[in-house]
């Protein structure tokens, strides 16, 4: 089965076309270094919840949305690999990739798929 890398990330609404390009740039760069998929998805039906939920995991405002993503690879081995080539590269420079988002604010980490139906 493969490694699998998840994130959960709040976008101010007003940056969400900047942010789909710099999803787009990302997944360009872990797929020409190896990831077998990437993908990104916006919030759409993901009521605060009164206790936990994906808003106030990440703390989520009023002006902002959730973005849930996830990134497979063949191996954890595999994973380790293939991010230290990406944070190597040039596109991932430059100050506009901290100024979409609060990046203190994202939920990040790696998973072993343990059933896949």
């Amino acid at each position: 089965m493969p490694y699998v890398d998840g994130f959960i990330l709040a976008v101010p609404k007003a940056n969400l076309e900047r942010y789909k390009d710099m999803a787009r740039v990302a997944g360009a760069v872990w797929m020409e270094n190896g990831a077998l998929s990437y993908v990104e998805c916006l919030a759409d039906d993901v009521p605060y919840g009164e206790l936990t939920s994906f808003p106030r995991a990440v703390q989520a405002k009023e002006e902002e949305t959730v973005i849930f993503s996830w990134i497979t690879y063949e191996s954890r081995a595999r994973r380790d690999e293939i991010n230290a080539r990406v944070m190597k590269d040039e596109r991932f420079s430059g100050d506009e990739w901290t100024q979409v988002f609060d990046g203190k604010r994202m939920i990040f980490g790696g998973f072993e798929p343990f059933l896949t139906l």
